[in-house]
């Protein structure tokens, strides 16, 4: 299972911010219904939900699943269905952004994140989706801000996702000790994540730090995420650190799993510095 080659992690973080469609019909923090007639103190039910909201959750829904399934046009046009029944739904504005970067357009996906922004500033999913949009565009400083605003939301569940994308976007921008900050972090909240676990061991393998590296790889190693790039990984660094028996037991796997990987054909070449 290949997590953590540039297209596949890229897919990672665009799906990190739909976990708020979860939500669709309002969540707690900033999420609630336009046009509902249900007051604060009210336990919103169905009957409070607006016949247009309704009809453009409906929309949302298939079109979520199908941005899942990579029918992308077909995503699209039920997102266009589902904003002309409902053009203040911020949830449907989030996943056009998520839309139009995977079509590569970003004018247009970035005036979707800005609309969906504007009707709820407060959307932590909203913001994450952005800041990762104009971390693709090189603009880090906006991005960072925008990761800091959905990690700082009181409500917002995937803090350790933002701090994941935000340690990946720092080390894009060469900011290594503060991507190893944010990394940390992520890890310490959701230590399960393989594709944190697996770029702060390369993150600190990079600058030589090999038994903190040795200690991350390993574990991703030992669970039923590894893949050939983290096994290729960690036999780097236990050659690194002179562990033989350690590196030929993961190079064994590494070509009994994944033979046809280019980590393996490095591995046969002893060619650890590739």
């Amino acid at each position: 299972m290949k997590l953590f080659s540039p297209k596949t992690t890229l897919k990672i973080y665009l799906l990190v911010g739909l976990a708020s469609l979860a939500c669709l019909s309002g969540c707690a923090g900033g999420k609630g219904m336009s046009g509902g007639t249900a007051s604060k103190s009210d336990i919103v039910t169905d009957s409070d939900e607006p016949e247009s909201r309704r009809r453009a959750r409906l929309r949302l829904e298939l079109a979520s699943g199908y941005f899942e399934q990579g029918q992308i046009n077909v995503a699209l046009d039920e997102l266009k269905q589902a904003l002309v029944a409902d053009p203040s739904y911020a949830d449907a504005y989030n996943l056009r952004g998520l839309v139009y970067m995977r079509l590569n357009d970003a004018s247009l996906a970035e005036d979707s994140f800005k609309r969906a922004l504007a009707i709820n500033p407060r959307d932590a999913g909203v913001a994450h989706n952005y800041g990762w949009f104009l971390c693709q565009q090189s603009r880090y400083p906006e991005s960072f801000r925008l990761f800091e605003q959905a990690i700082s939301g009181p409500t917002y569940q995937n803090p350790a996702k933002s701090l994941m994308t935000q340690g990946m976007c720092q080390m894009r921008a060469g900011q290594n000790l503060l991507a190893e900050q944010s990394l940390v972090k992520s890890y310490e909240l959701d230590a399960g994540n393989p594709v944190t676990g697996y770029n702060l061991s390369r993150l600190l393998f990079e600058r030589g730090e090999l038994v903190r590296s040795q200690f991350y790889i390993r574990r991703l190693n030992n669970s039923e995420l590894a893949n050939a790039e983290t096994l290729w990984l960690g036999i780097k660094i236990e050659q690194r650190l002179s562990n033989m028996d350690a590196m030929q037991q993961l190079g064994g796997q590494l070509q009994r799993r994944y033979a046809q990987s280019k980590e393996a054909a490095f591995f046969e070449k002893r060619a650890f510095n590739e």
